[in-house]
């Protein structure tokens, strides 16, 4: 409903207009910077990463699908990453001749909530084979979502200090490059840098000491 208001003189008028337009101008901008700002945001409270730019080298692998009986991406060159850990340490996943086991993690994940106490149990009870590196990828980081945010997360599953975990980018760069088809989500890769399996889902500790102890050299 418009209220009755006195008329006012056109200079007067002039002046209100003029007033007006500057406040929306200054409101409007304000707001695209709050916008800016919190999409941009990859920081946590205590000034950790919690997502960061991630280079990929090499040939990409093929979306990864658990219904195809033989995966496209088994003997490829696996990419190298490269990329930031929470504290800004630079990590790569360049092979070094070690066989190595990526693990990618999502913090909202519920399958991979009942799998990292499982992996950091797996460690504890001496169960992980000698000779293998493993690096997780932080990917999917979301900070609307639940759980946010994965370092803090991490930190109270006293995730194990020696696997790197990359922080990936806000558009999972790490995880696109290697076909990621689900939480969690796991490849392993032979000591000459090529893709030997490639999963998706609870995978049972059992079954991960076997497939790592097979990289392993005779």
């Amino acid at each position: 409903m418009n209220n009755p208001a006195k008329k006012k003189s056109s200079g007067s008028a002039n002046k209100g207009w003029i007033v007006g337009a500057i406040i929306a101008i200054i409101v409007g901008a304000a707001a695209v910077v709050a916008i800016t700002t919190s999409g941009s945001d990859s920081t946590s409270s205590d000034g950790l990463t919690e997502m960061g730019a991630v280079s990929v080298k090499g040939d990409v692998l093929p979306a990864y699908n658990e219904s195809e009986q033989n995966d496209p991406a088994i003997g490829m060159t696996a990419p190298v990453l490269t990329g930031k850990g929470f504290t800004g340490n630079t990590i790569t996943t360049e092979s070094t001749g070690t066989p190595m086991m990526l693990v990618f993690l999502a913090h909202w994940c519920p399958h991979c909530q009942r799998e990292v106490p499982l992996l950091v149990e797996w460690n504890k009870a001496g169960k992980t084979p000698s000779g293998i590196d493993i690096i997780a990828i932080a990917t999917g980081t979301d900070p609307a979502n639940p759980n946010y945010p994965p370092s803090e997360w991490l930190a109270r599953e006293q995730f194990p200090a020696l696997w790197p975990v990359i922080a990936d980018s806000k558009d999972t760069t790490a995880g696109d490059a290697f076909g990621l088809g689900g939480y969690p989500y796991f490849v392993l890769i032979d000591g000459s840098g090529k893709v030997v399996k490639r999963m998706s889902g609870e995978i049972a500790m059992d079954e991960l000491t076997v497939l790592l102890t097979a990289l392993l050299p005779a």
